[in-house]
């Protein structure tokens, strides 16, 4: 499963669990739109960090934080990248 289908899955599955009302989900969503609080994106970056083995908020020296779902997902594709370098 690529790291896209992996982290959708998760917020989806998060949203559930805490009952959220997921919003769709396009590149373009805002994280702060999605449906999903801080807590939830708390859960969502521990469970992606034991399924992926990365962490792309410790890994980078500077970072600029995400604000939309596609920003999200290409943060931990990128870092994906670099770790299997």
């Amino acid at each position: 499963m690529s790291t896209r289908l992996i982290i959708l899955a998760q917020m989806k599955q998060i949203a559930e669990e805490q009952q959220r009302k997921l919003a769709p989900l396009d590149d373009q969503t805002a994280l702060t739109e999605t449906g999903l609080d801080s807590l939830c994106f708390a859960i969502l970056v521990a469970r992606l960090e034991a399924e992926l083995n990365i962490d792309p908020f410790t890994m980078a020296e500077e970072i600029t934080f995400p604000v939309t779902v596609g920003e999200f997902i290409a943060l931990y594709e990128s870092a994906a990248v670099d770790v299997a370098a």
